[in-house]
This record gives C-alpha cells, structure tokens and sequence, in this order.
C-alpha cells in the first residue's frame, strides 16, 4: 500500500499523542463567541440571522427535536418511520429503486404530514456509481466521470439534464455528485478516485464539464452536491478501511480551493472520511480546521457528512485500527455525535434508521443543556431549512 501499512503502525504506536493533539485542535477552532460566557439565549438565536427574514416566524415556532431531525439523512425507512421521527433527509439507494411507483408512494405520504419536505438524496456519479440501473437496462451503462471528460459541455448538460429529470420523476431532489476530488495525490501517483473512474480530473479542464453537470441537474430541479472535501486524495476505500493522505498542507489548501470555487453553484458539500496526517490524525469530517476551511467563502453550503456507520469513522471513535460487526457501545456512539457536531457538521448521514432516532434524542439533550451544543444545531438546521426555502423544498402553507 506504498507505505500505508508503516503509517498505520506509526498513528496506533502514537494514538495517545494525536488524541491530545484532537483536543488541542479542538479548543483553538472554538467559534469566538465562545470566548466569553455564552447564554442559552444567544445560543438559541443562534439561527436567526441564517434563515431568510420571511420564514423566520416558521423557524421560531419549531422545537429544539425538530430541529435536531432536521440535521439527520437516512437510509429510507417506511412512510410511517419518516413521520415519526421527522427526519430532515433520506438517502435513496438500489433497492429503493427496484420498485418506483412503491418509492414515490412512501415520499408522497412522508412529505404530506411533515412540516418541511424531505432532502431526497442518492448517489447517481455514473460508471460504478450508477443507482439507476436498478430501474431498467436503459440506465446500466451510464458514463462515468472520466467518460464525461470527453464528451463536450453540451453533451455533459444534456445528459445531466436527462438524468435529473429521472431522479425528479421518482421524488429525488439532490444529486450526492459530481466528484471534485483530485485525480492525483501529491506524489503524481493516481488518487482511489481516478482508478475507480469518479474523478472529473484535472482542475482546468473539468470546470466546465463540471458546471455543466450542475447545471443540467438544476434545470430538471435536482441540487447538486460536491464531495469529498478537502479532495480525497488517498488510494484506498474510506468506506471499507482506514484512508490516510499525506499530502502537504498547500496542496491539500489548494484542493480544496477547487470545492470553493463551486460555492455559489453546488450547495452542499459533502466531507470526506480520509485523515489528512498533515493536518492531524482526525477523519476529516471530524475536524475542526477543516470544516473551518469548507466555510470560508460560502457560510450557506450546508456540510454533509459522508455515512456515520462507515467503518473508518467507527474505528476512530472506538480508538482501534479496525472494527468489527454492528456493535457500537453507546460511549463509542454518543462521543461520535459530540465529535461530528463540535466539528461544524450540519447535515449527518447514517445508513443505519434506529441509530438516527437515538442521534435525535442525543442531540435534543445536548442543546438543551449545553449553550455551546444548541449554538451548532441551531445554525446546522438554520442552514438546512435555509437551503430547502431557498430551492422550493418548501409548502406553501408552511409559513
């Protein structure tokens, strides 16, 4: 693994040191409203300023649950789970797909007894990551990103146009795509992205083709999502097992340069689960630098994480190099909510339903007794309902 097995080794034989190194970095990111004293009054107006001045009487009258409900996307349970639980987003994935008029149903029903829309999310890059071709044949060899990079712009935008209008069609209304992440890590070598055939390669050239992906989306009303911040840039799957890159703090700054650039046309933004060693042995979803980075320049980009169930993220909570089984001790779990919150996070995927209703609950106690806990979900779901208003996810009964 090119040296990635010595690097593991050296991070387990120093995990005492990068722990306190974590807390280190966590008290330099505290927002400087920490600095003094932060009232439970402050803390709950805390998104105020976020939401657009005509909803705000909508914003006010939700509770401090729904709006910690808001901040969670699940795997998509039943109609009558969604209902429950008020969940702010649901990830669609193949078996939803197998049977469509049964998916539309479940949207349907879910979103006529709620009180804002549902963030209806699937991965659909194309090439390997093609969710459609669970519909019909018709979908199954949809280009990938590196095959979009020959294809001129107009094809790029009518082919991504083509495709929203599908995903509308089922109820779907946010594309966890394009990839923006490098083609090479900083040693010329090629990224888990380029090999798997998901980057759209070389900044300059892609931007375009980029943009005309996003766009074609837009105009079938489906919001793009840009992923996997700060560039993911190692060579293996963070899915699956631990990811580690190396790269230097500028080329990992200028990576994430590219993301920014997209601010104003993709709205979400997704974090990746690779820990950037230069920075510190944090996932990069867990920390605080980086989601600091991420906001500069677009304070609206609603940050998503990559799946919490994932067993790279699992390992680092629990302090192991891997883990194993479905097992996650409560400690691990609850500490996993605090870490993904304080990081700055505002949108939490799990593909695992009973876990989310446990992260609501926690989350709810949290704000109630932590100014500082109520301060992050208060402007994570301000940016959430900002964003659903703003792209007509909304009813109009709602205010």
């Amino acid at each position: 693994m090119n040296g990635g097995s010595n690097l593991l080794g050296f991070v387990s034989e120093k995990n005492s040191f990068f722990r306190i190194l974590f807390a280190f970095i966590l008290l330099l990111s505290i927002s400087p409203v920490f600095a003094k004293k932060l009232s439970m009054e402050e803390a709950k107006s805390a998104g105020d300023s976020i939401v657009p001045a005509e909803i705000l009487p909508f914003w006010k009258s939700l509770t401090l649950k729904e709006k910690a409900a808001q901040t969670l996307m699940v795997y998509m349970p039943s109609a009558n789970y969604i209902q429950k639980h008020r969940f702010g987003g649901v990830l669609i994935m193949k078996p939803h797909l197998k049977d469509t008029l049964h998916l539309m149903q479940t949207l349907q029903s879910a979103n006529d007894s709620l009180k804002l829309p549902l963030l209806v999310a699937i991965d659909q890059e194309g090439g390997r990551v093609n969710r459609l071709q669970a519909v019909s044949k018709e979908w199954l060899h949809l280009p990938s990103a590196k095959e979009m990079r020959e294809m001129n712009v107009d094809s790029v935008y009518e082919l991504a146009k083509q495709i929203g209008t599908v995903l509308h069609r089922y109820g779907i209304n946010l594309n966890l795509s394009p990839v923006l992440d490098p083609p090479m890590d900083s040693k010329n070598k090629p990224s888990f992205m380029e090999l798997s055939h998901r980057s759209f390669g070389d900044f300059e050239k892609a931007t375009p083709k980029i943009k005309a992906f996003v766009q074609g989306m837009k105009e079938s009303n489906v919001l793009s999502t840009s992923k996997h911040f700060p560039g993911y840039d190692s060579w293996t799957n963070s899915d699956h097992q631990i990811a580690f890159s190396t790269s230097p703090k500028e080329v990992v700054q200028k990576n994430a340069e590219f993301f920014k650039s997209f601010s104003e046309e993709i709205p979400v933004m997704m974090l990746s689960s690779v820990r950037f060693v230069r920075f510190s042995n944090t996932p990069a979803v867990f920390n605080p630098r980086i989601t600091k980075m991420a906001r500069e320049n677009s304070p609206y980009t609603v940050l998503l994480t990559d799946d919490l169930w994932g067993v790279s993220l699992r390992a680092w909570i629990a302090g192991k190099d891997k883990v194993k089984g479905k097992k996650y001790p409560t400690k691990d779990f609850r500490k996993l909510i605090r870490t993904v919150l304080w990081a700055g996070n505002d949108m939490f995927m799990i593909t695992y339903p009973a876990k989310a209703v446990e992260m609501i609950s926690y989350l709810e106690q949290l704000g109630s007794k932590s100014p500082e806990y109520r301060l992050r979900i208060e402007q994570a779901a301000a940016r959430i309902v900002r964003l659903k208003y703003l792209s007509g996810i909304w009813k109009e009964n709602a205010l």
